[in-house]
C-alpha cells in the first residue's frame, strides 16, 4: 500500500502541473480552462463521500481496484485528447473515482491496531510526499520532448495499472481484519467473554455481508449508500468535520498568494518560493516519518496532538503573516512543515476513533469532501483578502484556525472520553 501511494501521488504529479499547458495548446481560454477544472473539483466534492461509503459495503479491495482501473481508463484517455472534448470527457472517470488513497487509508485503518493507526498513517502520508516532490521534476523533463503531455500521461495511465497489479497480488482478505481484532483482544483483559464472542459475531457477520454485497444489485448497493451517509449526516461529528474545514482553508489561505507574496513583500523570485516550498514538502516527509515518536511521547492522545499541534499552526502563520524578513518566512514554513503534517494525520485518526472503524470508508470520504469545499472556498477567500494587504490571506487564516482551536476545547470533554477508551482497549 506503501508503494501503491507512492506510486499514485508520483504518477498523478507528473501530468497534472502540465494540464493547462495542454488544454491551451488545444485552443482552449483562460474562462474554459478554469470551469474544467472547477466541474473536475465539484465532481470530486460530490463522489468522495459515495465511493468511500461504497468501499464500506462492497469491500476495499473490490473498490480499490475499480477506482484504480477506472482512473487508468481516464488517464489513458487523457493521453489521447486532441480536442478539448476528449479532454473533457478523459476527466470525467478520474474526476468520479480518483480517491485511491482514501480508500487506501480507509484499508489501513481496518488492518492496524487504533494504537498504531496515527505511525502508519504518518509513513504513508510520508510516501504519498516523495511521490508528490519526484513527480513534476520528472513530468517537466518528460514535457520538453516533442508530445511529451501525451508520453506523460500514458506513463500515469500505466503506473495506474501496475498499482492494480499490487492491489490483485496483496496478500490481504475481510478475514484479516476479524485477525486483527482477535490479536487485540488477545492482548487485554477489559472485555469480559461476552463481549469477545459478540464482537467475533459482529466482525464475522460484517465479512459475510460485505463478500455478498459486490455482487448484490446495484440498487441495493445505492441504498446502502445513502443510508450510511445519512449515519454520519446525524452523527454528533459535526465538530470534528467542522475543526478539518477551518483548518485546511487556514491552511489552503497560507499557500494561496505565497509565491506573490514573497514578491511584493520581500522582493523574492518566484524560483526561490518553488525551493522554500519545496524545502516545506521534503520536511513534511520527515514529519511523517517522526509521527510514531511524537504519538508516543503524547501518550497516544491524539486529542491533545491535534490541538497543539493546530495551535501551533495558528502561531506560526501568526509569524509569517507579521514576517520582517525572508529568514522569518524560512523559519515559519520550516516548523509548518511539520504542524501541518501531524495535524492531518491526527484530525483522520480523531475522525475514525469516534466515528469507529465499521463506516471509516464513509468518514474519510465525508472528510475528503469538507476538504474539496474547503479548496473550492478559499482561493475566493483569498482573492477579497488580498484587496486589502498582501498579509490578508494569511491573517483570515490565523482567524480561522483560532475558531478551530476554540471549537476543540469547547468539546474537550467528548474527545477525551473517546481518547480514554482507546487507551483502555489497547
Amino acid at each position: 500500500l506503501f508503494l501503491t501511494s507512492f506510486q499514485d501521488l508520483f504518477g498523478v504529479s507528473m501530468v497534472v502541473p502540465l494540464m493547462n499547458l495542454h488544454i491551451k495548446s488545444l485552443g482552449a481560454s483562460h474562462t474554459v480552462a478554469g470551469i474544467i477544472g472547477s466541474l473536475y473539483g465539484v465532481m470530486q466534492l460530490f463522489s468522495s463521500t459515495f465511493v468511500g461509503c461504497w468501499s464500506d459495503i462492497v469491500g476495499r479491495r473490490y473498490s480499490l481496484l475499480a477506482c484504480i482501473l477506472l482512473s487508468a481508463l481516464g488517464y489513458f484517455l487523457l493521453g489521447t485528447s486532441t480536442t478539448v472534448f476528449l479532454f473533457v470527457i478523459s476527466r470525467v472517470p478520474v474526476g468520479i473515482f480518483k480517491h485511491t488513497l482514501s480508500i487506501s487509508k480507509a484499508l489501513l485503518s481496518d488492518l492496524v491496531s487504533e494504537r498504531d493507526r496515527p505511525l502508519v498513517m504518518g509513513r504513508f502520508n510520508a510516501a504519498s510526499s516523495v511521490g508528490f516532490i519526484l513527480g513534476p521534476v520528472v513530468g517537466g523533463y518528460l514535457a520538453e520532448f516533442e508530445g511529451g503531455f501525451y508520453q506523460t500521461a500514458f506513463i500515469c495511465a500505466s503506473i495506474f495499472l501496475l498499482n492494480g497489479g499490487l492491489v490483485w497480488m496483496l496478500p490481504w482478505s475481510e478475514e484479516n481484519t476479524g485477525n486483527r481484532v482477535h490479536y487485540q483482544d488477545k492482548g487485554t483483559n477489559s472485555f469480559s467473554a461476552k463481549s469477545n464472542h459478540d464482537l467475533h459475531s459482529k466482525s464475522a457477520t460484517g465479512r459475510a455481508v460485505t463478500n455478498s454485497s459486490f455482487f448484490q444489485s446495484p440498487w441495493i448497493q445505492v441504498a446502502s449508500v445513502l443510508k450510511k451517509i445519512k449515519g454520519i449526516a446525524c452523527s454528533n461529528l459535526w465538530d470534528i468535520f467542522l475543526v478539518r474545514f477551518l483548518m485546511s482553508v487556514a491552511i489552503l489561505l497560507y499557500y494561496s498568494n505565497f509565491t506573490l507574496a514573497l514578491e511584493e513583500r520581500f522582493g523574492v523570485k518566484p524560483l526561490f518560493a518553488g525551493y522554500l516550498m519545496s524545502y516545506s514538502s521534503a520536511l513534511g516527509v520527515l514529519a511523517g516519518c517522526l509521527l510514531g515518536p511524537i504519538t508516543s511521547l503524547y501518550g497516544h492522545n491524539t486529542y491533545r496532538l491535534l490541538l497543539h499541534s493546530s495551535t501551533f499552526t495558528c502561531v506560526l502563520i501568526l509569524l509569517y503573516a507579521s514576517a520582517l524578513s525572508i529568514w522569518m518566512v524560512i523559519l515559519s514554513s520550516t516548523f509548518l512543515a511539520f504542524s501541518t503534517t501531524i495535524g492531518r494525520t491526527c484530525i483522520i485518526d480523531l475522525e475514525l476513533t469516534v466515528g469507529g472503524n465499521e463506516a471509516s470508508g464513509t468518514l474519510l470520504g465525508v472528510g475528503q469532501s469538507v476538504t474539496s469545499v474547503g479548496r473550492i472556498i478559499a482561493p475566493l477567500l483569498s482573492g477579497i483578502a488580498q484587496e486589502f494587504s498582501p498579509c490578508g490571506p494569511p491573517s483570515l487564516a490565523v482567524g480561522l484556525a483560532l475558531v478551530a482551536i476554540v471549537i476543540m476545547n469547547a468539546n474537550k470533554q467528548k474527545y477525551c472520553s473517546h481518547g480514554s477508551v482507546k487507551l483502555k482497549n489497547q
